[in-house]
C-alpha cells in the first residue's frame, strides 16, 4: 500500500514510517522543511512539500496515494479553537480526497477526550467540556467520511507515548525535578494516566490502516492507568531527589504553567480492550516505568 503520513517527522512519526516501511508499504510524508524532509528520506520515505495549512498539498498527496495516517497537530495551545480549526480543517480536506474509494483514512486524537475519574472504553462518548475537547471536532469530521465510502478509524493515543527522546509530559516532569530539587505530584498522587510505549504505538497504526473496519475508535494504551505518584517516585530515585505531594495551588506554581499543573492532577485511566481485540494488536514493549528505569530519561540533562 501506498500511504500519505503525515507528522512523519515528529516524536512518534519517525516510529511509525519505520513500521509501515518495514511492512512493505510505500510511504510518502509530508514536510513542511528541508530538515523533516531529510528526516523522512532518512527513514526510507518520500518527502511531499507541504504543511497542515497547505491544503492544496494535502489534497494532492492524499489522491496519489491509497490511503492516509494523518498524525500531525499544531498550533498555539493558548488559542485551542484555533488548532481546532487547523485539525478539521485538514482532516476534511484529506477526507474529501478520499471519498467513495473504500480507501483506509487513519487519524490521530488523544484519550484525554474521555470523561475523567472512571476507566473508560471505546464505545464511550467522548467530553466536548473536558480538557482536550479541542480535539473532538477532528474525530468527528473523520468518523463522518465512513458514510461516504472512507474507510476511517481514529486512534486516540495515551498522553504518555514513551521512549527514547521522549520530551512530552514525562520529559517535562524530569525536566522541572531537575530545576525545582524535587519530583512532585499532586494530593495524594494516586491518579491515573494511561501510557504506551512508541513502538507499539506504531504497531497499532500499521494494523489500523491495514484493517480497521470503517468507523472504527481506537485507543493506543499499554497500560490503562499508572499512578502520577509512583511515576515521581520513579523519578525521585533515579534523580536522588525527594518525592513530594503538592497541592494544587503549589502544583500550579510548580510546574510550567497552571494547565500543566491541570494536566498532572487529572484522573484519566483508558481500556484498549475492544482495539486489542478488534485488530489482535497486542502491546510487548517495555511499561512506562520499566523505562524510567532503563530508558534514556536521565542519561543527560533536560534542555
Amino acid at each position: 500500500m501506498h500511504v500519505f503520513v503525515t507528522g512523519g517527522s515528529g516524536l512518534t512519526g519517525p516510529a511509525i514510517v519505520t513500521e509501515l516501511v518495514a511492512a512493505g508499504h510505500t510511504v510518502t510524508g509530508l514536510a513542511r522543511s528541508d530538515a523533516a524532509a531529510a528526516r523522512l528520506e532518512s527513514l526510507g520515505a518520500t518527502p511531499h512539500r507541504g504543511s497542515l495549512d497547505d491544503l492544496d498539498s494535502l489534497r494532492s498527496g492524499a489522491e496519489a496515494t491509497d490511503g492516509v495516517l494523518h498524525m500531525a497537530f499544531g498550533g498555539d495551545f493558548a488559542d485551542p479553537d484555533d488548532m481546532m480549526r487547523r485539525d478539521r480543517t485538514a482532516i476534511e480536506t484529506l477526507g474529501r480526497a478520499l471519498e467513495h474509494s473504500g480507501k483506509p483514512f487513519v487519524s490521530t486524537s488523544g484519550t484525554l477526550v474521555m470523561p475523567l475519574g472512571q476507566e473508560t472504553t471505546e464505545k464511550d462518548e467522548p467530553d466536548p467540556a473536558g480538557i482536550a475537547g479541542f480535539r473532538i471536532p477532528g474525530e468527528r469530521a473523520c468518523l463522518g467520511f465512513a458514510a461516504q465510502g472512507v474507510r476511517t478509524s481514529v486512534v486516540r493515543l495515551a498522553p504518555t507515548v514513551h521512549g527514547p527522546g521522549d520530551y512530552g509530559f514525562i520529559g517535562m516532569l524530569v525536566a522541572t525535578a531537575r530545576k525545582t530539587g524535587m519530583s512532585a505530584y499532586v494530593g495524594d498522587g494516586g491518579n491515573r494516566w494511561p501510557a504506551v510505549h512508541r513502538l507499539d504505538a506504531a504497531s497499532l497504526f500499521r494494523l489500523a490502516l491495514e484493517k480497521a473496519p470503517a468507523g472504527s475508535v481506537l485507543h493506543g494504551v499499554a497500560e490503562s492507568g499508572v499512578t502520577l505518584k509512583s511515576i515521581a517516585e520513579t523519578i525521585a530515585r533515579a534523580l536522588d531527589l525527594p518525592a513530594i505531594s503538592l497541592t494544587p495551588d503549589e502544583a500550579a506554581a510548580h510546574f510550567v504553567s497552571p494547565f500543566m499543573a491541570t494536566v498532572y492532577g487529572i484522573d484519566a485511566p483508558v481500556s484498549s480492550s475492544y482495539t486489542q481485540e478488534l485488530l489482535g494488536w497486542s502491546p510487548t514493549r517495555p511499561t512506562l516505568l520499566d523505562d524510567l528505569e532503563h530508558g534514556d530519561y536521565f542519561a543527560a540533562p533536560a534542555s
